[in-house]
């Protein structure tokens, strides 16, 4: 496997495709999946079998699989992958006392995401007890299209990479409210762009409104999101604008101020 760049017949050097396929064999096991056997990891990730075999057995000498009765699973020493990242924003230490400043502000559920090609990925969460039982961890994924924290980081990329989310996207319609016309979901990122907050009501879910901000690092890049939820019931769509997006916006700009 070799990647081409932009010269018709070139190959990147710098490109290891063995390290890559290495991930996505990681990447291959999920909530659907969490243990799968030789044969399912070939066929998953397009593989032969000596191939998976391979890569299944350099991954168990390294510690992150272990196999059991035939079958393979991730081993926990994988998140040190993610706590590496983690890591480098200091967040334990940094980031999570303005999050429960929010939480303890609003009494509602604050979390912090980034973007990974079409999801947004959970990096933190300080969670509360809610109307609505939301089961989200450290690395649990949703769509960035129909979540506040997604059009948050969309409206943050490129023109041309946010042309290229909006072709590829698959838009579905997961209430009644959800936006699934690419045109009208581009509309709304470049209102989230001058505004620099976004709200969302109950696209995601029934029930469930969210407010989010975007968080800038020194360099007025931004590195992550900041998302709050809450139930419709609790949370009038006046209130969010007029008490929670300051506060956040606020924690926000502390945050970029504490930051290496």
């Amino acid at each position: 496997m070799s990647v081409k760049n932009s010269q018709p017949g070139a190959v990147d050097k710098d490109f290891l495709a063995t390290f890559a396929r290495g991930l996505e064999v990681i990447k291959s096991f999920d909530t659907q999946t969490p243990s799968m056997s030789l044969t399912d990891v070939a066929k998953k990730n397009n593989l032969s079998r000596a191939s998976a075999r391979r890569f299944l057995l350099t991954l168990q000498k390294l510690g992150y699989v272990k196999s059991d009765d035939k079958r393979f699973k991730l081993t926990a020493r994988v998140l040190e992958l993610g706590y590496s990242y983690l890591a480098t924003l200091n967040f334990s230490e940094t980031i999570t006392p303005f999050m429960e400043k929010i939480t303890h502000k609003l009494g509602e559920s604050c979390s912090a995401t980034v973007l990974d090609g079409q999801d947004v990925v959970y990096i933190a969460r300080i969670p509360v007890r809610g109307l609505i039982p939301v089961n989200l961890q450290i690395g649990a994924r949703l769509p960035a299209y129909a979540t506040s924290m997604g059009r948050v980081l969309l409206a943050a990329l490129p023109e041309d990479q946010l042309e290229a989310f909006l072709s590829s996207a698959t838009l579905e319609p997961l209430t009644p409210y959800t936006v699934t016309a690419a045109e009208q979901l581009r509309s709304e990122i470049e209102r989230v762009r001058r505004q620099a907050y976004c709200i969302i009501d109950q696209e995601l879910e029934l029930g469930l409104r969210t407010v989010a901000v975007p968080v800038y690092d020194r360099n007025q890049h931004v590195c992550f999101a900041l998302n709050v939820s809450s139930h419709v019931s609790k949370v009038s769509l006046e209130r969010a604008e007029r008490e929670f997006v300051p506060l956040m916006q606020q924690v926000s700009q502390q945050i970029t101020a504490a930051l290496p």
